[in-house]
């Protein structure tokens, strides 16, 4: 019993020198984590497909039919993505296509189409020249008033 409390004295001493040893770092194993993805994949190339005006089936042979669908408003097909991986990241992205009668009419989410994406790019910068070109022709008529 002696050489048990001797031994262990000299551990409990002997270990708290240990951390000025010159060891190789130590890795210790950890549990793997997978990835988890849950819902419909939703990509950009997926989205430029749709237009307004294609039918249901349509847009399901493009996106593939909702995994989850709303009993009360079944002209409203909502698409989620998300993407969990543990220790680093988690993404999510939703896409909402709204229906009237059997065509698409509205595409609202994450992701736009890249022409609609376009469009609107164009009117605002159509919009800010219209300003900058308005505010031109009040100087330069603000300038001939005061010569």
């Amino acid at each position: 019993m002696k050489y048990i409390y001797v031994a262990f004295l000299a551990f409990s001493v002997g270990g708290c020198s240990l951390s000025q040893l010159k060891l190789p770092e130590l890795k210790i194993p950890r549990v793997y984590k997978l990835s988890v993805q849950q819902g419909n994949v939703i990509t950009q190339e997926m989205v430029d497909r749709l237009k307004p005006g294609m039918t249901r089936n349509q847009v399901a042979f493009v996106m593939g039919k909702p995994v989850l669908s709303d009993p009360f408003n079944d002209d409203q097909w909502v698409y989620v993505y998300s993407l969990e991986v543990p220790d680093y990241f988690t993404q999510t992205f939703k896409m909402v296509l709204a229906f009237e009668g059997d065509t698409l009419a509205t595409i609202t989410g994450d992701y736009v189409p890249q022409e609609a994406d376009a469009e609107v790019n164009e009117e605002a910068n159509e919009e800010v020249e219209e300003e900058n070109s308005a505010a031109e022709t009040a100087d330069d008529g603000e300038a001939e008033s005061a010569s």
